[in-house]
């Protein structure tokens, strides 16, 4: 009983030097883990107490946008979680202790996936006595991190620490080399593409690098305020898009019409129409909330029109409405919209108006536009929601002003049969925009078949809405409008199936070949990747299946390599550290130009017109 009670008083002694020591002595010295462009992660390992139970406390330091993963499950590959582990001779230690983890958007993967990032502790527990003697752990960190744009490979570190009970401290012995623990690596979204440029050795592969220059373009972190403005200044650009230009007279039009009523009831109905403009946009802000809560996913308006399905529903959408214009087919609604009725607008008219003149913005969507929508979606709900609604704001501004003002407005000329005709203009701009919007967004092959069907989708809307009229039995009414709706239906599955993939002629890594072809001043595109980089698979889906890359590369007879980097030492892996500066960070795309001796290196996620820029430029 004696020598359990003197065994207790002795574990109590050493807890209290422990509280002792860490109150009188911080930590002085962290060790680098990770460093990229402005993003780094540091580590400090001191000696504390939890529970009446000393741990050794593994303090990471870092920028917020650098993160570990938390899960095996959300990681890119399995294992490739943040894993910390202790060892030492006679002292035995348990599982690491990690924090809660926080939820990060990977544009990549399109979801939200549990991360580690910025400062936080993970605590190693010592289940068994401590030593009297200072005694050597050897502490293990390992797993992979990403930043927004890009995915450091794999990595794991150990470092050599001595820690002295009886002062409460962990001094460094000795800093790991870092080394790869296996496959894994994932990045991020809405990485941007970044270009270098220098002098380019037409000799061997290997000395390429030896004496160029690498400049890159850095990022600018911006408040959630000037998000806000450039918000307002979208909406205010998105009335002169040229999908909301051709309704423009209309809207005037309803505005003219406005003015003559009352002072009262023209502020009420142009706020009407105001509000119909922004009750678009917080529709499409609630939507954007609850797919993000729901999903984890984003509305991104560049992506959904590099959907063909997205394109033509798009562009079928657009006709639609130009049809209503030319007045081949009459909706109730949008009737009176178009100036049907403008002697006596109505409330409900005028909320539906704004919203129509929102909904009708969509396919023409800036990249102003579509950078604020994606900041916003990646915001807190509520700070997201706010900025999309101050696009609505920004649209319907000009509109409010000139409900402020009818004075402006009464120099235009009065109501007549001027308004049919600019109503009528407006139509046909409409089906150019629409021919324009298809053009841009569908290869030629599918394009005919497209426009084919837009010519029968016009004479099946013309059916349901020109043979037909309010004297029309209800029978014979409904049968020919169903004959309209299979006719459609029939000619969509006949000239609307999809088109193959296209695909690029990949080649394995070959430094022999990738020389051979710029000698021969053959201009060569070379797509590092690997089997752990998930947004390789984005680019690879995104970019390199896009009909117009292949066609580029096809065109100009370009070499296609396909540089796999999964490993370590493997000749990909080593070139693209020793000749391209580019430490296994994937995925990056490296075109080379022999005629000018240039490079282009594009970084992380890009989009196609970003790659065709680049390729444009070589032979």
């Amino acid at each position: 009983m004696a020598l359990l009670r003197d065994r207790r008083m002795q574990n109590v002694t050493m807890v209290g030097v422990l509280l002792f020591s860490m109150t009188a002595a911080a930590p002085a010295w962290t060790v680098d883990l990770l460093n990229y462009q402005d993003q780094h992660s540091a580590i400090t390992i001191t000696l504390d107490e939890q529970e009446d139970r000393p741990v050794l406390t593994a303090r990471f330091q870092g920028t917020d946008d650098l993160h570990y993963y938390a899960r095996s499950e959300t990681a890119p590959a399995p294992g490739l979680e943040l894993k910390l582990a202790a060892e030492a001779e006679g002292v035995a230690f348990g599982s690491a202790v990690f924090p809660p983890w926080e939820l990060f958007y990977d544009k990549g993967l399109e979801k939200n996936i549990e991360v580690y990032m910025g400062d936080f502790e993970v605590r190693i527990p010592i289940t068994s006595e401590l030593p009297d003697a200072p005694f050597t752990t050897q502490v293990t960190i390992e797993g992979i991190a990403c930043t927004s744009e890009i995915c450091l490979p794999p990595f794991a570190k150990t470092l050599a620490v001595r820690v002295s009970p009886a002062e409460g401290t962990v001094s460094l012995v000795e800093e790991g080399t870092p080394s790869p623990p296996g496959p894994g690596t994932s990045a991020s979204e809405t990485p941007g593409a970044t270009e270098d440029a220098a002098d380019l050795d037409n000799q061997a592969l290997a000395g390429l690098l030896a004496d160029w220059n690498e400049s890159s373009l850095g990022r600018t972190d911006r408040t959630a305020a000037f998000y806000f403005v450039l918000a307002i200044l979208a909406g205010l650009s998105i009335n002169i898009m040229p999908c909301v230009l051709p309704v423009l007279p209309l809207i005037i039009m309803r505005l003219v019409a406005q003015g003559r009523e009352s002072s009262g009831r023209r502020l009420v109905l142009g706020g009407a129409f105001c509000l119909g403009i922004v009750g678009f946009f917080a529709a499409f802000a609630a939507l954007a909330v609850v797919i993000r809560m729901t999903t984890g996913a984003v509305i991104d308006i560049n992506d959904l029109f590099r959907t063909p399905a997205a394109v033509i529903a798009l562009f079928l959408l657009i006709v639609f409405f130009a049809l209503v214009f030319l007045d081949v087919i009459t909706i109730t609604l949008p009737a009176s919209l178009a100036g049907g009725q403008p002697e006596r607008p109505g409330l409900a008219g005028s909320i539906g108006m704004g919203f129509f003149a929102g909904l009708l913005s969509t396919p023409c969507s800036g990249a102003l536009l579509g950078a604020v929508l994606v900041w916003a979606q990646t915001q807190p709900p509520a700070v997201g929601a706010v900025a999309i609604i101050l696009m609505g704001v920004g649209m319907a501004l000009p509109y409010a002003v000139l409900v402020a003002v009818p004075a402006w407005l009464n120099r235009l000329p009065k109501p007549g049969a001027w308004m049919d005709i600019l109503k009528k203009t407006g139509g046909f701009l409409l089906l150019a925009i629409a021919v324009k919007f298809a053009l841009s967004g569908l290869d030629k092959d599918r394009l005919i078949n497209v426009l084919l069907f837009a010519v029968i989708f016009g004479f099946c809307l013309w059916i349901w809405g020109g043979w037909v009229s309010y004297a029309t039995p209800s029978r014979r009414k409904w049968t020919i409008r169903l004959i309209a709706v299979l006719l459609a239906v029939a000619c969509g599955f006949w000239l609307l199936p999809s088109a193959p993939a296209s695909k690029v002629p990949w080649q394995p890594y070959g430094r022999a070949a990738i020389a051979q072809a710029l000698e021969d001043g053959r201009g060569v595109v070379i797509k590092f990747t690997a089997d752990w980089c998930t947004n390789c698979k984005v680019v690879d889906k995104r970019v390199y299946h896009d009909p117009a890359v292949v066609r580029l590369i096809e065109r100009k007879n370009l070499l296609a390599i396909e540089a796999d980097t999964t490993r370590r030492g493997w000749p990909a892996t080593v070139d693209l550290d020793a000749i391209f500066g580019e430490a296994g960070n994937v995925p990056v795309t490296v075109l080379l130009e022999p005629r000018s001796k240039v490079y282009t290196k594009l970084r992380g996620i890009f989009s196609p017109e970003r790659f065709i820029e680049a390729a444009e430029a070589l032979p």
